[in-house]
């Protein structure tokens, strides 16, 4: 059967469950909506409830096809059964004929580019990435393994649940299509929203100013989840607004399922909750009506959705927040230095010098933060002037407060759920002066289309390039020469996958297409662990790194049953390291015995390292520098030494240490505060030592690009390291260690 029918259904049959299982559920307790409204709350209800499914049958480990389509029969059949598709309540309010046509028109032109874009062979490079990597990994392994080695692995995944559903049938781009899905709901459910309440006018400008923009269309018709993220706070919104018209007690289920799937769709959704149960809270005490039960209610709905992820990461990583809130959390997954690192890239990027660049940068040019919104969104303050209607005062509050986390991410996919509820405020002022709207929207169209951005947004800016590659969406180009042309990451992946026997891992440098390989990557940013492998790899490569600075202290001949290195220091950029750590008896290293005790802080888990006898490895703090970190070595017995010598790396400048011993009665005291410290030659065998240390942790694998750090020196250093070039291509190399 072709290719693009396994896609499509795919897709149709994970978007028909979630319709089912939201039909199913709002009907079960008797909530009436309007008819078209019922459809779209009940697909974005149900994506709820099929995703909290997915993730208890990959808990169980029984993510297989056929398991997936029982589940999806089951529900399509009750649905039939009790004849919940049939039309049910009121049509909506009309809407007038002119934004009638207007957003048909538009919607269906766009709909179709949209459609087309989403069925080309997935080439997103977060989606090919992380988003369906980890989803084909699922697949592969039939549910969820303990994965430690990826921290994207750790964020909720809610809307990936969704995604392996659909990748279960078609792969890649019914993935991207039940992404599509959302991306095409959205509008419709603005416009649903403002009819009820009475301004369609203004509801149909503000869908169509979304669904043209072209960050929307471009992470909407990925695997990315933004438009997704997006479409589930505004059900949020739409539930809690219909709560307060109706008071129906059954609309607590939807509102609290809904915010909990805010919270597992993307972390920065959290705020959906607090949201949800304020608005209630503050209308029902100013009610004076019992709040309580209604909260318990919307709490523990919101908690089924929640509590899975907060508990898988609690069991695999000993932190349920993974991978922030490392220091609350202490583990040895995510180093609190990559958390830092991290979080502090997605808050300013790098060519972001001023905020005031922002609002051309997520309008207009689109490349430095990844998308662009459109010109049109320059006139969003005009939307501030809504404060003098109800309705205009509801939305803006709403903006302002899922706005909170956009200074964690300041990329322009983190504006997405900000964006609809400024473009409603902008459709309630626009809609005031009636030409005005219309030659907005217009023109709108006309600058987001496809091949018009690049008129004036940034020639590298995040956006569509063509508005209907019917060609590579329908197969009849090839998928593989489709993805080798637009991914460069996908070629890498398959050398891998050619190259690399099945089970065996790859240390890498860049992120690639993870999802078209079935190897386990390791990239290097992504965890404690890979990033340990990393800093071994360029021990001997970086000058700095080198363990040639030899600190040794001095001990008073006395009996001590433990000695300590305490650091002194505070910088705000070094890390402490030491390569070894040797206690002295007659100037002369002891040999370790087994019944020594080692502990260190912060990253004890580390601390062996600093005692295994290989001069490339060394304990790290992975914190920048403060007094009070320490390697200890308690003897469990009195001991008299000469003393402690530490093997640095050359270019600790800032650390100021001093040697502690405890004595027989248990009490700290400094046996010296000034150590001496010299520069030695370099230790001959450094590269051979690295490759062995990384053997060690069963990795046999690297593959570094040409613009990676120390690729050249593999390049050229082969034989001191002692590894053997496999395979290359575009500029990147697959080496095998030994």
């Amino acid at each position: 059967m072709p290719q693009p029918v396994y896609i499509l259904f795919g897709a149709a049959f994970t978007v028909f469950t979630a319709l089912a299982l939201g039909k199913l559920l709002l009907r079960g307790f008797r909530l009436r909506f309007y008819r078209t409204e019922e459809t779209l709350l009940a697909y974005f209800a149900g994506s709820a409830c099929l995703s909290a499914l997915v993730f208890a049958l990959a808990a169980a480990h029984l993510v297989y096809k056929g398991v997936f389509l029982g589940v999806g029969v089951a529900a399509i059949g009750a649905a039939v059964w009790k004849g919940v598709f049939r039309d049910s309540g009121e049509a909506l309010p009309p809407m007038p004929r002119f934004w009638k046509l207007l957003f048909g028109v538009l919607f269906t032109v766009y709909l179709v580019v949209y459609f087309t874009n989403a069925m080309t062979p997935e080439h997103s490079p977060d989606g090919a990435a992380y988003h369906l990597g980890l989803v084909a990994r699922y697949y592969r392994e039939h549910g969820f393994r303990t994965l430690t080695t990826n921290m994207y692995a750790n964020l909720s995944q809610g809307v990936e649940m969704l995604y392996l559903y659909a990748f279960a049938f078609g792969r890649h781009s019914a993935a991207a299509l039940v992404h599509f899905s959302f991306l095409a709901a959205l509008p419709l459910a603005m416009l649903s929203y403002a009819r009820r309440f009475g301004f369609a006018a203004a509801g149909a400008c503000a869908g169509l100013l979304v669904f043209l923009s072209p960050v929307f269309g471009m992470d909407g018709t990925t695997a990315y989840v933004d438009v997704a993220v997006a479409a589930i706070l505004f059900a949020v919104f739409y539930f809690v607004q219909i709560w307060d018209g109706q008071r129906a007690e059954g609309l607590y289920i939807p509102i609290g399922l809904m915010a909990g799937f805010a919270y597992a769709a993307k972390y920065t959704a959290f705020l959906a909750l607090p949201y949800a149960l304020g608005f209630i809270a503050w209308k029902l005490v100013r009610e004076r009506r019992p709040a309580l039960r209604p909260l318990l209610v919307v709490t523990a709905c919101a908690l089924l959705l929640i509590l899975p992820w907060m508990a898988k990461n609690w069991l695999w990583l000993g932190n349920p927040l993974s991978p922030f809130f490392n220091k609350v959390f202490p583990n040895p997954y995510v180093h609190v230095s990559l958390e830092e690192e991290w979080t502090r890239y997605l808050r300013s990027y790098a060519e972001i010098k001023s905020p005031w660049q922002i609002p051309m940068e997520v309008t207009v040019r689109g490349r430095v933060l990844c998308g662009l919104l459109g010109p049109v969104f320059l006139l969003a303050p005009l939307g501030l002037l809504a404060l003098r209607e109800k309705a205009g005062r509801r939305v803006l509050a709403v903006a302002l407060l899922f706005g909170l986390a956009y200074p964690f991410n300041i990329g322009t996919r983190f504006l997405i759920p900000v964006v609809v509820f400024l473009a409603l405020a902008m459709g309630l002022v626009l809609t005031r002066a009636r030409a005005m709207a219309p030659l907005l929207v217009l023109f709108h169209a006309l600058v987001s289309w496809p091949t018009h951005l690049k008129i004036y947004s940034d020639q590298y800016a995040w956006r569509l390039e063509k508005p209907l590659p019917w060609k590579p969406a329908f197969r009849v180009d090839p998928e593989d020469s489709f993805l080798t042309r637009s991914l460069p990451g996908y070629i890498t992946a398959r050398m891998i996958e050619a190259h690399v026997p099945a089970g065996e891992r790859v240390f890498v440098l860049t992120q690639i297409a993870e999802s078209y390989t079935s190897r386990d990557i390791l990239v290097g940013y992504q965890a404690a662990f890979n990033h340990t492998i990393g800093d071994t790899l360029w021990a001997p490569i970086v000058d700095d790194f080198h363990p040639r600075r030899q600190v040794t202290f001095r001990a008073p001949p006395e009996p001590v049953t433990a000695i300590r290195v305490v650091q002194t220091a505070r910088s705000g950029s070094e890390h402490w390291t030491v390569a070894e750590m040797h206690v002295l008896r007659n100037g002369q290293p002891v040999r370790r015995p087994a019944s020594w005790k080692l502990r260190a802080k912060p990253n004890p888990w580390d601390v062996e390292m600093a005692f295994d006898g290989n001069l490339a490895t060394r304990w790290r703090s992975w914190w920048t520098l403060f007094p009070g970190m320490f390697l200890e070595v308690d003897f469990g017995r009195s001991e008299i030494l000469d003393g402690v010598r530490l093997d640095c790396a050359l270019g600790q400048y800032d650390m100021r240490m001093r040697l502690e011993g405890r004595t027989p009665l248990g009490e700290w005291k400094t046996l010296d505060a000034d150590p001496r410290q010299i520069v030695a030659e370099d230790p001959p065998g450094l590269r051979r030592r690295a490759v062995a240390a990384i053997l060690g942790r069963r990795v046999q694998w690297v593959m570094l690009n040409d613009s990676d750090f120390g690729s050249e020196d593999l390049l050229k250093k082969t034989a001191e390291w002692g590894i053997k070039p496999v395979a290359d291509r575009n500029g990147a190399r697959l080496y095998r260690l030994y």
